[in-house]
């Protein structure tokens, strides 16, 4: 790892595969992720990306709960995040967080390209393809 940033619930990280990672380890189904705390993110993942964009791969095994709309919404519309999303893999072997990511691409995220996966090895290939894909079009 070369750059990382850690939350009470998340930890982001940077290494030479081009690849920005977070993994999120809240067990707590009641909990709701709110717009102040994916502000604290979205300034993480700036910082990562020292303004270049990436694939995001998102580790949700660990991961229960929901999101506030004004959360969603921030997550999928901030100007500096579009601009350094490449692409999404979501890995999670949970039902409810799957049914999560499908509602939150549909209603605030229908255009960043993702993929939903049971393991970081097929998540990592993803991200790899949509890597070479972007900087090929560049």
């Amino acid at each position: 790892m070369n750059k990382m940033i850690k939350f009470q619930s998340a930890t982001f990280w940077t290494d030479d595969t081009g690849i920005l990672y977070c993994e999120l380890n809240n067990e707590n189904p009641g909990n709701k992720l709110e717009y102040a705390m994916v502000q604290s993110y979205i300034d993480a993942i700036i910082t990562l990306s020292n303004g270049k964009p990436m694939p995001f791969l998102i580790d949700l095994r660990a991961a229960r709960g929901t999101f506030s709309i004004a959360a969603a919404k921030l997550l999928a519309k901030d100007s500096k995040l579009v601009k350094l999303r490449v692409s999404e893999a979501f890995v999670t072997n949970a039902i409810g967080i799957k049914l999560l990511i499908y509602s939150y691409k549909r209603l605030y995220d229908p255009v960043t390209p993702y993929g939903i996966f049971n393991n970081v090895e097929d998540a990592k290939e993803f991200c790899n393809a949509h890597k070479r894909e972007f900087h090929g079009s560049i």
